[in-house]
């Protein structure tokens, strides 16, 4: 009989909250935000309690001061932003903002840097979640084996989130509950309202299918089975990659087969041809198959995610390319180059901004470095990339996983969204933290 340790328990309350996450649009709304903050914070002291899980805690805060004391700063930048302040003040850190506070004849003598104090205040809970969440992880997950169960939790989950998406998909995408994916009638999104941001989350599964199969051991019976499990569910998501349609999301799968099948002929020490034809047939399998029965002609298509394509707006009748809404972004952002215009706030950064005579309405830059330079400005942009700097950069390891994370992650930050979703956000501190941990693909 299997026993069932306290950090088995600890594990797989960890991994409820990620399926609560997977199950809420990647959590991202400020009511999700808000309870993810409450359930991560909870769990995070009841961890501290342990001697073992303080001695992780310790040591890993030690070790990482420097970047976890500039991340507070960074937090600390963030609540500055939304701080009302005299409006003799307020032209000098902002002018636009104080532009924007005289058109508007606003009687107060105060106002915040952002242009959505709200907003800005639930970005703050998002990002200190963050950072309770990466310290939950490396307090309760600390062994190889450790991080293989991790990733085959996930590989499990997006099997799941798959098979469910891809069913709603060929009945046409009812609504279901509180699931919105009647927008979506011609493809998956599952649990996620879109399909983009689905995409990259079966992005991340994948990747985990991936590393079980090339890192579990072969003589090990209890691995056989599970090999056989991960074989299907990395079939099952690939399809609902596929058939999100998203181009970002097809160019990414294929990236991440093509750099594993790379790395396995030319760079593996252990030669794994076992693995190499799986890699193979996936690739005919994603290509042909699935390309011509869901594609036809759009075989290639579907990965050029760089075709101009059209932006998500409320008004469905009237639309822009993505490119000239990251342009426009990137135009703008001299006038908040400093301080920015406030975490979060881009909807109304747009609004205010965008010569927009027909209801144009975008939540999002398309561009996520573009946004995320524009909220927090360059002070804010240069505190949190020198937090993250300072904790990868000391690492000095780089490997395969490494590699797909960085594709993955400037693919995404230059071209999509994807990133401002608390679940990626979270997925990626994690991919990133525990890549070295897979010692067969260093």
């Amino acid at each position: 009989m299997m026993q069932i340790t306290k950090n088995k328990i600890y594990q797989s309350i960890f991994f409820l909250i990620i399926a609560l996450y997977v199950f809420s649009n990647g959590g991202n709304s400020n009511l999700f935000i808000q309870i993810n903050f409450i359930i991560f914070s909870v769990f995070f002291l009841i961890c501290l309690k342990d001697k073992n899980y303080y001695s992780h805690f310790k040591y890993f805060f030690i070790k990482n001061k420097i970047s976890i004391f500039l991340y507070l700063i960074f937090l600390l930048y963030l609540v500055f932003q939304t701080i009302p302040i005299p409006l003799d003040l307020l032209k000098f850190f902002s002018y636009s903002k104080f532009e924007i506070v005289n058109k508007l004849k606003i009687q107060s003598q105060y106002s915040s840097i952002s242009l959505s104090s709200t907003d800005t205040y639930f970005q703050i809970i998002n990002y200190l979640t963050l950072m309770i969440a990466l310290f939950v992880f490396k307090i309760i997950f600390y062994k190889e084996k450790h991080f293989l169960r991790f990733h085959y939790f996930i590989s499990f989950v997006g099997l799941l989130a798959s098979v469910i998406a891809i069913l709603f998909y060929l009945n046409g995408n009812p609504d279901f509950l509180f699931f919105k994916n009647s927008q979506y009638k011609g493809a998956s999104t599952g649990f996620f309202i879109n399909r983009t941001v689905f995409s990259i989350f079966l992005i991340f599964c994948v990747l985990s299918c991936l590393l079980l199969l090339k890192t579990l051991p072969l003589d090990k019976n209890d691995n056989f089975i599970k090999l056989i499990y991960i074989r299907l569910f990395l079939v099952f998501i690939t399809v609902g990659i596929v058939t999100t349609f998203s181009r970002i999301g097809n160019f990414l799968l294929l990236i991440t087969i093509v750099s594993f099948l790379v790395y396995e002929i030319f760079y593996s020490k252990n030669k794994n041809y076992v693995f190499r034809l799986i890699i193979i047939i996936l690739i005919l399998f994603d290509l042909i198959i699935l390309g011509i029965y869901f594609g036809t002609d759009k075989i290639i298509d579907r990965f050029l995610f760089l075709k101009e394509e059209f932006t998500d707006f409320d008004n469905i009748d009237v639309s822009i390319y993505r490119l000239e809404l990251i342009k426009f972004s990137l135009s703008e952002l001299k006038n908040y180059i400093l301080f920015g215009y406030g975490a979060g706030s881009y909807h109304i950064f747009f609004q205010t901004n965008f010569d927009n005579p027909f209801n144009f309405y975008a939540n999002h830059a398309h561009s996520d470095i573009i946004e995320f330079f524009g909220e927090f400005g360059l002070i804010g942009f240069i505190l949190i990339i020198s937090s993250f700097l300072s904790f990868f950069l000391k690492k000095r390891v780089f490997n395969l996983n490494y590699f797909v994370l960085y594709i993955l992650s400037l693919t995404i930050l230059t071209f999509d969204f994807s990133l401002h979703v608390p679940l990626i956000q979270l997925l990626f501190i994690i991919y990133f933290v525990s890549a070295k941990k897979i010692t067969q693909l260093s």
